[in-house]
């Protein structure tokens, strides 16, 4: 329809051709991704079969799936997993999330299993493997569960790199031990060599971390590491990536000067520097945000005012597993209009999925940044995406409903690619702003750190603060501000309707309520975080009581959606089931939906539908306005 023929209805109900079912019956995601020679492989995940994760291969024209139906490829590593697998000379080698054991593979042939059964269920967990140049041993990050120990943090899991052989003989030999955790082990390419980044509580891995070093012997019978030394990090500093160039030289990001930036062994000035920020925050394994072409010419991808850039290639594009096989590069990105797909060796192996929509549906987002903190003293940054949809329009006088993302971690960032669950919204009348916070990555090491000891404050108040500019520019309804998180973004979205008045609806998604819960019952890799974020405990038990949420009931009124896995071992059911009650009990307008099987994040197809529809049908209802389609019944309590 052109301009003037637009029909005229109320934001929040323009019916849209983005539909629930789309959030999971599109193409697959594709973040990680190895070239092999000829050849490259990644991974695929599949919302439409239960968030299931298969391996796929391209091999001169011929792409297929190359691990079993049945196989679901992620580990649980650190829990939120991450580098499930690795490729090399035709061979793949995976874990199983049935039963976290590692096999290997070769395309056309059975699996083979290469570490014993644990002792316990999924007691034995790995990532980020790689082989010696042998072939006879695969290095991997380990955590082994129900370790026994007389030390007080024995319920804790145990971290090592560990070796495995790759002849099937389950053999496993421990090279690296006594460290809290470790990341990102490589090989050098004339495998004499291994690095990997390890780090000690109470330090999260974009805090401060440590670059290790030691030479590698290997043989069909036995490997062993010595000489284990320091080359960079420990203190004030955070490595990431590590990875060899083709003449055997050692690199990493650092961000010692601020942005994550490219530095190589023995050198203290970086050897690539671009106008932004490389590295991100290793939340997963697996991560890699550059690589070298056979001449050992670096290309990396980097993050500019929360938008991805790749030299040579379009900047309405966010780039996943930038690596190179000799000469060839691959990667896997996504636009704000195209779904995730492969690019390797110049060409599309995995063909980016133009959605069946009007580019007028998915407009580019705008980059904001503004004013906040107490006294407007500091600026923080966003990404706004307006009502978009070329089929209606609402009244001269009328402004749309705003929905804040508070993104999660909270150490992560807002980006660009395209969202079908943000874009669900935008076409709909809803105005959607995707806020990267003080704290957020992709912004340098010292915005990262204005959240220290700030959490519940300085992102809380960047989401007032967004959602009061947008108000003031007359982008948006004051009257019908939303604020929506999951995980750490949830905390954000309970501390935002506990302490301020801005917010007129809520929808927390397994957020968490008490900081004191949260302390005593989450897992390993963040169980020191709050350390940095709240302050010690118990030492600071006071500040975790004033900073909850659930101790502060008092400062609701917004009526509030909550969503929550019941099997999610990061933030457990009861931190949602604990916010939700004291709310009822106060005769507050609550929604609650706990879905079975689910963890940390939603995979099944059935939750993903039935969420956001429930969450329309709770936006409709709370704000008296009725939305065509795509909505559930939903019970609100006390309205």
């Amino acid at each position: 329809m052109t301009q003037h023929q637009r029909q005229a209805a109320p934001y929040g109900t323009w019916t849209s051709p983005i539909t629930a079912e789309m959030l999971i019956s599109g193409g697959s995601s594709i973040t990680e991704v190895v070239p092999d020679g000829d050849s490259v492989w990644w991974a695929e995940s599949r919302p439409s079969e239960g968030g299931r994760i298969a391996i796929m291969r391209w091999h001169k024209g011929d792409t297929r799936e190359v691990t079993p139906p049945d196989a679901n490829v992620r580990t649980l590593m650190h829990e939120y997993g991450g580098g499930a697998w690795w490729a090399g000379d035709g061979i793949l080698w995976y874990v199983d999330y049935a039963d976290q054991r590692l096999r290997s593979l070769t395309p056309g042939q059975s699996p083979q299993l290469l570490t014993p059964e644990p002792a316990s269920q999924r007691g034995l967990r790995y990532a980020d493997m790689r082989p010696t140049a042998d072939g006879h041993w695969l290095i991997a990050v380990a955590e082994r569960h129900g370790v026994s120990s007389d030390d007080a943090s024995a319920a804790m899991p145990e971290n090592l790199i560990m070796a495995i052989a790759t002849d099937g003989s389950e053999r496993c030999i421990e090279l690296a031990t006594g460290s809290d955790f470790y990341g990102s082990p490589c090989v050098s390419p004339d495998g004499r060599s291994l690095a990997w980044v390890q780090w000690q509580h109470p330090n999260m891995p974009w805090d401060d971390s440590t670059l290790m070093l030691a030479s590698l012997d290997s043989s069909s019978d036995t490997i062993a590491i010595h000489d284990a030394a320091i080359v960079a990090g420990a203190q004030d500093e955070s490595i990431v990536q590590p990875s060899w160039s083709p003449d055997g030289t050692l690199h990493y990001l650092s961000d010692r000067s601020d942005l994550w930036q490219l530095y190589a062994q023995g050198r203290e000035e970086a050897v690539l520097t671009v106008d932004g920020e490389i590295g991100y925050p290793p939340w997963v394994h697996g991560l890699m945000r550059y690589g070298f072409d056979a001449q050992g010419t670096p290309l990396a991808a980097f993050f500019k005012g929360g938008i991805d850039h790749l030299p040579g290639f379009p900047e309405d594009t966010s780039f996943f597993s930038v690596r190179y096989s000799g000469d060839r590069l691959a990667f896997a990105c996504a636009s704000w209009t195209r779904e995730s797909a492969v690019h390797f060796d110049g060409h599309w192996v995995s063909t980016p999925r133009k959605l069946p929509l009007s580019d007028e549906f998915l407009p580019a987002p705008e980059v904001i940044s503004f004013p906040t903190g107490e006294d407007n003293e500091d600026i923080a940054h966003a990404l706004y995406y307006a009502p978009a949809n070329p089929e209606y329009q609402a009244a001269a006088d009328e402004k749309p409903p705003l929905i804040v993302l508070a993104h999660g971690g909270p150490t992560s960032a807002a980006r660009s690619q395209i969202s079908l669950a943000q874009r669900f919204w935008t076409s709909r009348g809803f105005a959607v702003v995707d806020v990267n916070y003080r704290g957020s990555s992709g912004f340098g090491r010292a915005y990262r750190k204005k959240l220290e000891g700030q959490w519940g404050i300085a992102d809380v108040r960047d989401c007032v603060a967004v959602a009061d500019f947008l108000v003031a520019r007359g982008d948006v309804d004051a009257q019908r501000l939303i604020i929506r998180g999951g995980s750490a973004g949830g905390f954000t979205v309970l501390s935002a309707l506990a302490f301020h008045d801005t917010f007129t609806a809520g929808t927390s998604l397994y957020g968490v309520a008490d900081l004191e819960a949260l302390a005593n019952d989450t897992h390993k890799f963040e169980s020191r975080y709050l350390d940095s974020l709240i302050g010690a405990w118990p030492a600071d038990a006071e500040v975790y009581a004033q900073r909850s949420p659930i101790n502060h009931l008092e400062g609701f009124s917004a009526p509030m959606i909550v969503m929550q896995g019941s099997e999610d071992k990061i933030v457990p059911p009861n931190q949602s089931r604990m916010i939700v009650d004291a709310l009822d009990a106060r005769q507050l307008p609550v929604a609650y939906l706990e879905y079975e099987g689910e963890q940390h994040g939603f995979r099944q197809a059935s939750t993903i539908i039935n969420a956001i529809r429930s969450e329309l049908c709770f936006y409709g209802r709370v704000f008296g306005f009725e939305p065509r389609g795509e909505t559930v019944p939903v019970e609100i309590r006390n309205l």
